[in-house]
C-alpha cells in the first residue's frame, strides 16, 4: 500500500518483509546506540548441540553487547526434549557471555514456550506482556552472571511524599534510587500517583547484604537527615514471584 503524506515529494509505504530496510535501520541505529553508549562490541551469540551424525539436535541464538547478553531464540528437537538439552545450551551461552565480560543476561519466553525452564536455571521475573494471542503472555526474565540469583532480594517499596515538599521529596528519591547500583540493586518499576504524592517502587537487589548495606549508606542517611521532618515515609514489603 502507498500513501501520500503531506509532501507531495514523499511517500508512505507499508509492506511485508524488507531486507533493505531491516539492514539499513539496523545499521543507523546501531550506531545511534553506541554514541549514546560508548559500547561498540555488538556480536552475535550462537550455541549449537549436533549428534554424531551430524543432525541438528539443539541450538541457541543471542547476543552480547558491553556488559550485557541476551537470548533471542532457544530449541531442542521434539524427540530429545527431556535430556537436558535447553540446560546444556543456557551454560554454555552464560560461560561465553562471562568470557566475553558479560554481568548480566536476559530472555523473554511465552507462557506456552518455557518460563518455568528459566526460573528453574536461576533466572528472575522483570516483567511480563499480556495480550499474546490465544490469551498467552510473554514474560521477560533476567540473570546475574557474576552473582547467585537465589540470594536476590526483590522489595516493593510504597513511598509517602509529605504535602508541603513534594518536589524536595521527589529530589530526594531521584537521588537515594540512584545510590542503587553501588550496592548491586536496581529499580525495576517506579510508579507515581496523579498527584505526585505517592509512589511505588519495584527493586531488586542481587544480594540481602547489599540491600543491608544501602539501608546504611552514608550518603543516602545524610540526604534523609538534610531532609528532616520533610523526609518521605517508606513502608517495604519483601516480595516473591508467584
Amino acid at each position: 500500500m502507498t500513501t501520500t503524506g503531506d509532501h507531495t515529494d514523499t511517500r508512505v509505504q507499508v509492506l511485508g518483509k524488507d531486507d533493505d530496510l531491516n539492514a539499513r535501520l539496523d545499521a543507523e541505529l546501531t550506531a545511534f546506540n553506541q554514541r549514546a553508549t560508548g559500547a561498540d562490541d555488538e556480536a552475535d551469540l550462537s550455541v549449537r548441540i549436533t549428534s554424531p551424525d551430524g543432525e541438528l539436535v539443539a541450538g541457541l541464538t543471542g547476543w552480547s553487547w558491553g556488559s550485557c547478553a541476551g537470548i533471542n531464540m532457544v530449541w531442542v528437537r521434539a524427540d530429545r526434549r527431556g535430556e537436558g538439552w535447553g540446560g546444556r545450551l543456557l551454560r554454555a551461552a552464560e560461560e561465553e557471555a562471562r568470557r566475553r565480560g558479560c554481568t548480566e543476561i536476559s530472555v523473554a519466553s511465552f507462557s506456552f514456550q518455557a518460563p518455568e525452564f528459566y526460573r528453574r536455571h536461576g533466572y528472575l521475573d522483570t516483567g511480563r506482556r499480556e495480550g499474546i494471542p490465544g490469551g498467552h503472555v510473554d514474560h521477560h526474565f533476567w540473570k546475574s552472571l557474576v552473582t547467585d540469583s537465589a540470594a536476590a532480594v526483590r522489595l516493593v517499596a510504597l513511598v509517602e511524599l509529605p504535602a508541603a515538599a513534594v518536589e524536595a521529596a521527589q529530589r530526594y528519591e531521584d537521588t537515594v534510587l540512584a545510590l542503587l547500583p553501588r550496592h548491586g540493586g536496581r529499580v525495576e518499576r517506579r510508579l507515581r500517583t496523579g498527584d505526585g504524592r505517592t509512589e511505588v517502587h519495584v527493586i531488586r537487589f542481587d544480594t540481602r547484604a547489599g540491600y543491608d548495606a544501602f539501608l546504611v549508606d552514608p550518603e543516602r542517611a545524610a540526604l534523609r537527615a538534610a531532609l528532616g521532618a520533610t523526609a518521605p515515609s517508606t513502608r517495604v514489603l519483601e516480595v516473591q514471584e508467584v
